[in-house]
């Protein structure tokens, strides 16, 4: 099998493959083509991925002689590759509602990784968690970079300096890299979540567990947040703002997958936080959980930065690389024969579970359904 690794838009740092993992592939018997200049952003060379054991070719030749070829994103050229290659990347096909459809009349075989069922067994090619990762520590670096104030507290002999208080909504695995980043720099930590069932894991990073009663049963949601009634809603929002207005730091995570993100802090909770407090919003790309979150942008409103990034995982392009490259790697052994060779086995539950377009039709069963 031969796998190609485009060269992503300008706006994407990170590249499919890193050196480290094209000469683990190569060692198995996989041959790869490397767009050149596509490591570039990521601190990765051409020279990196020759000595990997990878051939550097223009564009149009990595495409005609490639089985697979890699994208993070939606390849801009999609017309140009021929129909019948196999594309794998991260495509957000629930929010960017044309690509499972283009990548169909293509005729392409598109998987998407966003897309796996969120199992055990999906968790060596979990490409959100680790990118998720990185961007809940980030988010706190961000932060701190923003606030006025120092994080832990110190005991000067011009006085006492409290610690700063943040508040994390959402402690999915971005909120609790988050949890500990702060805990690290030294903060008082609250956390937030629908999900009752990991209270335990924000109490073990140091942190207290914000509760409401009444919430939905997430169970069977795959390890996402689900709709809420109105009247957790009404309690939540309460809960929240109490939490709010001694906030110092506000990191939000919260999203629902194929919906806009809920509004969870309101223009009333904004103002009455402290002059020079920061939020930081995780979900920007999907609308954000303030109602005046801009993505990638910081603003500053009723005294309070509000900075919306849903990419942080690009302000780390090295280590979000070998970690997506290592994700990559592993679904790419569930569509690979013995011989090496192309085998898109569709009764795996992974394979048909991240496949969103196939022999010229969408094939996802929530795509469908939309």
């Amino acid at each position: 099998m031969i796998i190609g690794v485009l060269k992503e838009p300008a706006s994407e740092t990170r590249v499919s493959l890193s050196p480290e993992t094209v000469a683990a592939l190569v060692k198995k018997g996989c041959g790869i083509l490397v767009e050149m200049n596509a490591g570039a952003n990521a601190f990765c060379s051409d020279a990196d991925f020759i000595a990997a054991g990878a051939k550097i070719e223009d564009r149009a030749s990595v495409i005609a002689g490639a089985d697979v070829i890699l994208s993070i994103q939606p390849p801009n050229d999609l017309a140009s590759i021929p129909s019948g290659k196999v594309l794998v990347g991260v495509y957000q096909p629930l929010f960017n509602v044309d690509v499972a459809g283009n990548m169909a009349s293509s005729g392409h075989t598109a998987f998407s990784l966003d897309m796996l069922p969120r199992t055990t067994r999906a968790q060596a090619m979990d490409v959100l968690s680790s990118q998720a990762n990185i961007a809940g520590y980030k988010a706190v670096l961000m932060a701190a970079n923003l606030f006025p104030r120092y994080f832990p507290m110190f005991m000067t002999a011009a006085g006492s300096v409290a610690p700063a208080k943040v508040l994390i909504l959402g402690a999915g695995v971005a909120g609790l890299q988050a949890i500990a980043t702060a805990r690290r720099l030294g903060a008082v930590v609250e956390v937030f979540d629908t999900r009752p069932a990991v209270k335990e894991e924000v109490m073990s990073l140091g942190a207290k567990f914000v509760e409401v009663e009444g919430a939905a049963d997430a169970s069977k949601a795959g390890g996402y947040a689900v709709e809420q009634t109105e009247d957790y809603k009404r309690k939540q929002q309460e809960r929240i703002a109490e939490a709010v207005r001694k906030a110092d730091i506000i990191i939000t995570t919260a999203q629902i997958p194929g919906k806009k993100a809920p509004v969870l802090i309101t223009a009333e909770m904004i103002q009455s936080m402290r002059n020079g407090s920061v939020i930081i919003d995780l979900a920007a790309a999907t609308g954000g959980n303030t109602p005046f979150t801009k993505n990638e942008e910081t603003i500053f409103v009723h005294g309070v930065f509000i900075t919306g990034n849903s990419s942080l995982q690009r302000t780390m392009p090295m280590d979000a690389s070998r970690l997506y490259g290592k994700n990559i790697a592993n679904f790419l052994q569930l569509i690979t024969a013995k011989d090496n060779s192309l085998h898109l086995n569709f009764e795996d539950d992974l394979v048909k579970g991240s496949c969103i377009s196939h022999e010229g039709k969408i094939v996802h069963e929530r795509l469908l359904n939309k």
